[in-house]
């Protein structure tokens, strides 16, 4: 196994993912947490600070709260802050687990057996455009197609499998997973209006 740094990681999931997924086939589940941690930290940091700067966001979002309505001028700021920041940080690392969940049911449909590991793996380095620029606004969509894209390469490259079925096994569950969430959504919203009526 070849063991690389964390900049190189980085520089390489950017420009050269193809190369880079097969330089960590063997790595372990702490290897990828690792990276994964220190990144979204970072990100979380500097995601933070943009929303902070941007104002009355914050303010907004958390005034309503029942606990943050004491809360004023800038300890409420930095309340909101540290609230942002750690609900980046655990729900990154939950969402981490439970995406690479859904996208290896989509592995295992298309053929894909190299094991989950591989998957988190994919999700995990492929989210490095997105720490890395998705923090910056309107840039951080490109970003996030960016990402996708690495991601569908790092599953391509992982389990093994064509560029035609990574595509479906990183986007065919989630999408139904969407349709449902906003058919669900809809229904629930039309029969309230319904019933109103």
């Amino acid at each position: 196994m070849e063991n690389i740094g964390f900049v190189e990681k980085a520089k390489g999931f950017l420009l050269k993912p193809t190369e880079t997924f097969s330089k960590v086939k063997e790595e372990t589940l702490g290897e990828v947490l690792k990276y994964f941690v220190i990144w979204i930290v970072i990100y979380g940091i500097l995601f933070t600070i943009v929303m902070t700067v941007a104002g009355g966001i914050m303010g907004s979002i958390y005034g309503n709260i029942p606990g943050f309505s004491g809360v004023t001028g800038a300890s409420m700021e930095l309340t909101c802050a540290l609230g942002l920041f750690f609900i980046i940080l655990i729900g990154g690392i939950i969402g981490l687990f439970i995406g690479a969940g859904i996208v290896h049911l989509g592995v295992l449909l298309v053929g894909g057996k190299k094991g989950y590991l591989q998957t988190v793996k994919a999700i995990g380095y492929g989210y490095t455009p997105q720490f890395i620029l998705g923090w910056i606004p309107f840039i951080n969509i490109i970003a996030g197609i960016w990402a996708l894209v690495i991601e569908i390469i790092g599953v391509r490259e992982l389990q093994e499998v064509s560029t035609g079925r990574a595509i479906i096994a990183a986007l065919l569950l989630p999408a139904i997973i969407v349709i449902i969430a906003i058919a669900a959504t809809v229904y629930v919203y039309v029969s309230g209006m319904l019933s109103a009526s």
